[in-house]
């Protein structure tokens, strides 16, 4: 039985250690790609925003994009399901603040989708008066440029939808500081790779940038709803509709608001079971991209058979890889402090990202602002009644 956990272990730290070559390759090739030059003439945009609640930090968030640099018009639009939302006071506030934005609030109500976030932006792209659309979550925070630079990438020929990377940033405590460290490293390092080996087919929802043209050619968003990943989805029917999905070479913010154990495991067993179903065989195949749980069995195999220095090396090896991977994506491409100076904590969040994937398998629900989903075909869901 030693022997079949040895050969697990040594395959799996090989798996990972070509993963982490190609997440390497993918980052270099990401930050020497240029930068598309900033257009000479821009055109009005409509900054789509679903609010929902007082998160942490969403005055700030909020903000960042109050304060845009934009040389043209554009005009932000705010949606939540009843005025009455507490989100809503944060909004009042910046528009008193900034008395010459155009901002316009709207509730869309009880959503009559499933999924309640497609069905406000739909709302949202309804009363837009612009036909680009900047589509940005309430936990989301930009720089100042932010907007020319996604427009100038959405400009280019055959670009259907602009997407972006996220640096995680946590809001306070432990938890949510491994998972901003995870959103960082673990999920950029998945998107760099995607997009090297086969393209952009999907887009990452804390931002995307699109034209109404382009929801209309892949039909609208009412049959996106159905799914759990609606942005996901998006992505990939834009792609499959023949249009290009663009990676920018901007990196947003990304609060993370799950400052409790509880509440950040709900969360990211959520995507992850999300992406179960949404991608089963490359979820399965995620496995082989975790260093640290094979490094961890390798050690204990050899420390089993009183190996020590074979022990140590399987460590060795495992944390080495998890540190290089922290510090090449969430320092060289998405500028995140906490990724270089607390790299050595990565391993750690390695192994959670590893016991989330195990986890994933054991149930079909989510949770999504307080509702409870179930997940079936494809990754569509239908509301939990217990």
């Amino acid at each position: 039985m030693s022997t079949f956990f040895l050969i697990l272990a040594l395959f799996g730290t090989a798996s990972s250690s070509v993963y982490l070559v190609l997440v390497v390759v993918a980052a270099l090739r990401y930050v020497r790609e240029p930068r598309q030059e900033k257009l000479s003439a821009y055109k009005p945009i409509s900054l789509l925003k679903p609010i929902h609640s007082d998160e942490p930090q969403l005055y700030e968030n909020l903000l960042s994009h109050f304060q845009q640099s934009y040389p043209a018009d554009y005009e932000l639009i705010f949606c939540a399901r009843h005025f009455s939302d507490p989100a809503f006071r944060t909004v009042d506030r910046l528009i008193a603040e900034f008395p010459n934005r155009t901002v316009r609030k709207i509730a869309c109500g009880e959503p009559l989708w499933v999924n309640p976030r497609t069905f406000s932006v739909d709302r949202m792209i309804d009363v837009a008066r612009f036909e680009s659309l900047v589509i940005t979550d309430s936990d989301v925070r930009v720089e100042e440029d932010f907007l020319e630079k996604l427009t100038s990438e959405l400009d280019q020929n055959g670009v259907g939808l602009v997407t972006c990377l996220y640096r995680g940033v946590p809001s306070g405590g432990l938890w949510s500081f491994l998972e901003a460290v995870g959103m960082s490293v673990e999920m950029s390092s998945g998107v760099l790779v995607a997009n090297m080996l086969e393209g952009m087919k999907f887009a990452l929802g804390p931002c995307m940038v699109l034209h109404k043209s382009c929801i209309a050619a892949i039909g609208g968003l009412e049959d996106i709803a159905s799914y759990y990943a609606d942005d996901f989805v998006l992505g990939n029917r834009v792609a499959n509709a023949g249009f290009n999905v663009f990676l920018s070479k901007t990196i947003v913010n990304h609060v993370v608001t799950n400052t409790n154990f509880a509440r950040s495991l709900k969360h990211q067993l959520g995507w992850m079971r999300s992406t179960r179903y949404s991608r089963p065989k490359g979820h399965f195949g995620t496995l082989l991209t975790f260093s640290t749980p094979f490094a961890i069995l390798g050690f204990c195999v050899e420390m089993f058979r009183n190996n020590w220095h074979a022990a140590i090396v399987f460590l060795l090896i495992g944390f080495l890889n998890r540190i290089i991977q922290s510090i090449m994506v969430g320092w060289m491409v998405v500028r995140d402090r906490n990724s270089l100076w607390f790299a050595w904590v990565y391993p750690l969040r390695d192994l959670m990202g590893f016991l989330f994937w195990a986890a994933s398998y054991c149930s079909s629900k989510v949770g999504y602002r307080g509702e409870t989903y179930v997940l079936y075909d494809e990754g569509r869901i239908k509301k939990y009644v217990g």
